[in-house]
Parts: structure tokens; C-alpha cells; sequence
């Protein structure tokens, strides 16, 4: 589903961008895509499928991942597995609901050099993408543990490169880091445990690469569509499963009377973004 979101949102871009075909003929001397340029992007992040995703843990709470959560039997307590989505009811039978696709906007500000048809730049953005990512473990209980992440904001500066045909349709590379605020979130129908958690926002590094097609339109203004891939360093949200009201039986305190501490299995937080772009040029 996400890559058939993905490709009916460069469909419909792509043809928004050769609105103006006109346009992209002549060449009238002028550097089209040369100095300094602000302008902004709107478009979708979609994700891919997380598989094999999980909830990881640390029952002894040395700092090591990896544990497996014993009942007072002997037995898995997350036995029932995991899920690459989030919960919709306390066991897997109710399903799970996907990763949540959403809409993305920026603004840019940006410089470019054009010497003949060869153009080099370096552009900054900063923006949100609304996507949602999600990854839910089952407990014997039964009980969900649904982890949740999210931007309150995204940014990137970046270099690109690109050749413009006929001198008003630049085709360009581009890649840099990236830099973002990242909102974890923990959800869980257990109510016996006591959950506690540190650091739910923190800022987290990463790198974005891609590429485009921009047309010039006038002196002054660009249209165009670009793709770019996006992954985010996200490894500092842990939450602790401690005693609450649960007797030391339960299978978060055999390991350690103080708790368990689990976190996503995937430290990565990537997705694909196709956009419309626009831009001034001075």
C-alpha cells in the first residue's frame, strides 16, 4: 500500500510539473538557476514496512539488550510475538494498524552556481513531516506495549548537483545531514507495572539523499518535483516496566525487583518523501 502511495503521489507531482512544457524551451543567455533562491516544498512521507521490528529488553538491567522476558513457569511472556504497527486490541488476533503515512512541508532558502549547463548549490530546509511510526509487543497476559514516534520538526542543509537541459530544466542530485526533533511515545493496557520513561523528545542526527527535477518558469520562479530517502538516528527512548501493584512474580521483576527496562529493536527512523517544490529567485 505505502508503495502504491508512493507512486501515485510522483503521478500526480510529475504532472504538475510538465504543466509548463513552453517553458522549458529557448535559451535566451540567461543563467537561470544561479545566486541566491527561498522558496518551499509540500508533498507525502511514506514509509516502508518495518519487518521483523520488535520490542527488545534488558531484565537484568546491565545495559544489555536482548533478554527474554521468563514467566514465573519458565515460559516466553512475550510469546505472543510482536507487530511492525500498533495495537488494536490486547492480543495480535485484533491486528495491528499500519505506520501512519502523512503529508510533509518546508521552507528552503538556498544558493546556486551555474557555469554553462553545470549547476552546484547547497540548499537548507526546515519543515515537518507529520509520518507516524509505530511497533507493538504482546504479552501472555494478555497485554499490549506499543512504542510511537514522531517529528515535532525536521531539517537539513545539502548539496546538489545538476545539469540544466536547454538551460531551464535542471535535473540534480542532492544528499547532506539531517537534523530533527523526535517525540517517542509509549501506550500499554497494562495497568498492574508502573511505566517510566526518560527523554520522550530529543534531537537525533541523520542524512538525507535524493534528487529532482526543477523548471525554470521565469527569470525569477522555479517549479519542480523531487524524491528524497530520509533515516534518523533513534535509540535514547527506554522505558522501565517497574513494580507498580504487580507482585514480584510478575515477569518484568524477575530479573530485577527494580524492573525491565525495553526499547524498539530498530533504532532507525526512515521514510521516503516526494514533493512539490517552488521557488524565487533574486
Amino acid at each position: 500500500m505505502r508503495t502504491r502511495t508512493l507512486i501515485r503521489a510522483a503521478i500526480g507531482m510529475s504532472a504538475m510539473a510538465a504543466a509548463v512544457p513552453a517553458l522549458a524551451q529557448t535559451s535566451d543567455g540567461e543563467l537561470r538557476f544561479n545566486g541566491p533562491y527561498v522558496g518551499g516544498s509540500f508533498g507525502v512521507s511514506v514509509q516502508g514496512n518495518d519487518v521483523g521490528e520488535s520490542v527488545v529488553f534488558d531484565r537484568d538491567l546491565d545495559g544489555n539488550y536482548g533478554d527474554i522476558v521468563s514467566t514465573a513457569a519458565g515460559g516466553n511472556a512475550f510469546s505472543p510475538g510482536f507487530c511492525n504497527g500498533g495495537a488494536r486490541g490486547a492480543t495480535p488476533a485484533g491486528g495491528c494498524f499500519n505506520d501512519k503515512d502523512e503529508i510533509e512541508y518546508s521552507a528552503r532558502a538556498g544558493w546556486d552556481a551555474q557555469m554553462g549547463n553545470i549547476v552546484v548549490g547547497v540548499v537548507g530546509e526546515f519543515g515537518k513531516s507529520q509520518v507516524k511510526d509505530y511497533v507493538t509487543g504482546y504479552s501472555t497476559t494478555p497485554a499490549f506495549y506499543q512504542f510511537g514516534r514522531s517529528f515535532d520538526w525536521n531539517a537539513s542543509i545539502r548539496g546538489r548537483a545538476g545539469y540544466a537541459a536547454g538551460g531551464k530544466t535542471l535535473f540534480y542530485a542532492a544528499g547532506g545531514p539531517a537534523y530533527a526533533r523526535i517525540n517517542n511515545s509509549f501506550t500499554t493496557s497494562n495497568g498492574a507495572n508502573a511505566f517510566t520513561s526518560e527523554d520522550a523528545k530529543h534531537n537525533s542526527w541523520g542524512y538525507t539523499v535524493g534528487g529532482g527535477v526543477e523548471q525554470s518558469v521565469t527569470r525569477n520562479i522555479s517549479l519542480g518535483l523531487e524524491y528524497m530517502y530520509n533515516n534518523y538516528q533513534d535509540d535514547d527512548y527506554v522505558v522501565r516496566a517497574g513494580p507498580g501493584t504487580a507482585p514480584a512474580t510478575n515477569p518484568f521483576l524477575l530479573g530485577n525487583a527494580s524492573g525491565t527496562d525495553m526499547r524498539r529493536s530498530d533504532d532507525n527512523f526512515r521514510f521516503h518523501s516526494v514533493r512539490a517544490t517552488a521557488a524565487f529567485r533574486f
